[in-house]
Formats: C-alpha cells, sequence, structure tokens
C-alpha cells in the first residue's frame, strides 16, 4: 500500500502532466485561429493561388501564405487570451477575506467562548504548527447547515479557513481536524493560485468564441451577401474553436482538480497522523 508520501508525489506528478496539456490546449487554440487567418487570407487572394492544370493540395495552399501572417495571428491570439486571463486573475485574486465576505461567512475571534469555535481555532492552530504555515484567519458560515469547507486567498499571507456550522455541529475533533489538514494542504501547495490563473485562461479561451459570436452578428443582414459570407464563416469558425478549446480545457482542469483534493487528502493524513479523521469527515459528507 502507497504511503502518503507517494501518493503526494503521484499527485504533484499527474498534475504536471495535466497543466502542460492545458497549456497544449491553448497552443491548439492558437494554431486553430491561424489556420482560420491562413484561409482568409486565400480566399482574399484567391486570384493569385487559382489552380492551373491541377489543384493544389491544402498543406501547398497553407505554405503559401506568408508566414507574418502565421506570426501576426499566433501573437495577436496570444496577447488576447493573456490580456483576458490577467484581467480575470486580477478580478479574482482578491485577499481571503473578500471571498469569506462574499459568501457571508463570519471571522472568529481567536477568544471567542463558543465550544465549537474553541475547538475550531484550536485545530487550526495546530495543523498550522504540523504545516508550518502561518495561522489563516478563521470564518464560520452561520446559516450553513450542511458539512462543507474552504480555503481562500492568492497566496499563505492572505489566506483564510472557512467551514459551515454544519461542519462544527456534526464532525467529531478528529474528522473536524482531517478537514481542517486538508484545507491547509490546498494553502500550503499554491492550489488556489493555480486553480485562479487556470480559470484566467479559460475566460481567455471564451473571449476567443465571443469575438466570433460578434463577427457572425455584425454580419447578419449585410447587403452585400457575396463578401458577409466568407467573414461570417470565419466568425463562425472562431466561435467553434473558442468553445471546443473551452470544452477540453475545462475537462482537463477538472481532471487536475481531482489530483490536487488526492493530494490534499494524502496531505491531511501526513499532518495528522491520523487516516480515520479524513476518512471519517468523508464518511459524513457522504452520508
Amino acid at each position: 500500500m502507497a504511503s502518503f508520501f507517494e501518493n503526494q508525489q503521484l499527485a504533484r506528478r499527474n498534475t504536471r502532466v495535466l497543466v502542460l496539456l492545458y497549456a497544449l490546449a491553448v497552443v491548439g487554440v492558437i494554431i486553430a485561429v491561424d489556420v482560420v487567418l491562413a484561409a482568409g487570407y486565400l480566399y482574399g487572394f484567391a486570384d493569385l493561388y487559382a489552380p492551373k492544370g491541377r489543384s493544389p493540395g491544402m498543406f501547398a495552399l497553407l505554405r503559401a501564405v506568408p508566414a507574418k501572417i502565421y506570426v501576426m495571428g499566433a501573437l495577436g491570439t496570444a496577447m488576447v487570451i493573456l490580456a483576458v486571463s490577467a484581467w480575470q486573475m486580477m478580478q479574482l485574486a482578491s485577499g481571503g477575506k473578500a471571498v469569506a465576505d462574499m459568501v457571508g461567512a463570519r471571522r472568529v475571534p481567536t477568544d471567542t467562548r463558543d465550544p465549537l469555535e474553541r475547538r475550531l481555532v484550536n485545530v487550526v492552530e495546530e495543523m498550522s504548527i504540523a504545516s508550518g504555515v502561518r495561522v489563516p484567519a478563521v470564518y464560520v458560515m452561520d446559516g450553513e447547515p450542511g458539512i462543507n469547507a474552504f480555503a481562500a486567498g492568492y497566496d499563505v499571507s492572505d489566506s483564510i479557513v472557512a467551514v459551515t456550522r454544519g461542519t462544527l455541529e456534526t464532525l467529531n475533533r478528529d474528522e473536524l481536524q482531517g478537514v481542517i489538514a486538508h484545507e491547509f494542504s490546498h494553502i500550503l501547495n499554491g492550489d488556489m493560485r493555480l486553480n485562479i490563473r487556470m480559470i484566467g485562461v479559460l475566460a481567455g479561451i471564451v473571449f476567443i468564441g465571443s469575438i466570433g459570436e460578434f463577427i457572425m452578428r455584425s454580419q447578419r443582414g449585410g447587403r452585400d451577401s457575396k463578401g458577409a459570407a466568407p467573414i461570417f464563416l470565419g466568425g463562425l469558425a472562431l466561435l467553434i474553436i473558442g468553445y471546443i478549446g473551452l470544452f477540453f480545457a475545462r475537462l482537463i482542469k477538472a481532471a487536475a482538480s481531482r489530483q490536487r483534493e488526492f493530494l490534499a487528502d494524502a496531505s491531511s493524513v501526513q499532518f495528522t497522523r491520523n487516516p480515520d479523521g479524513i476518512a471519517g469527515a468523508l464518511d459524513q459528507i457522504g452520508a
């Protein structure tokens, strides 16, 4: 049976592979946009590439397109994706307190006299020592009877840990310790930052599809139907590229998130040295 260290290494390795696939999905979107631009260029200069005797193959036509079309197309697409991604990340990279306020969580004072909250604060301090991470602010969602917890914040310095009231009332101390240790893994391993970056890139890919949709709408009902048709088709191609890229990027992101959950479970066992804690919490959640 694999140890928690071996499980952590496996999860980290799988995450690196998935992040590479995520980057390749973005490259695939850029290449596909380049092909659309090349097709538009060939259509605009059809007379220069009219077949003489025998029709040239598709690859021969694509090679006939000037290299600067591909370079400018790739740079332009990459800049659009990066710009939209950066904007989205700026929107999401607010401090953990902002996220807690957004979900209506209440900060637990360190000198609280509520016995359940006192136990929570003690467990957070214990897991802070075990993981070597500074003690984050602790929040409770009073109106939530279900079992749930999350860590938020772009980095360790502004991270918070929040749990629902149902978590405090349902789990025993060992189970609560397992859940909090799980969340500390997300803080320690930078999972929040990775998630924000991947969401930002998703927004960039979606924007490519939005550009295509805008082009299609602008060409509807155009007077020059002959000239509008290729532009409309180009917009349709961008829309399809954007949403196919979004589908695969979301698929890879979900798989990466799953690996980070495996890593957090393994880290929970490392920090608590009690596999029954996280196992019991998962049983309670399942029930």
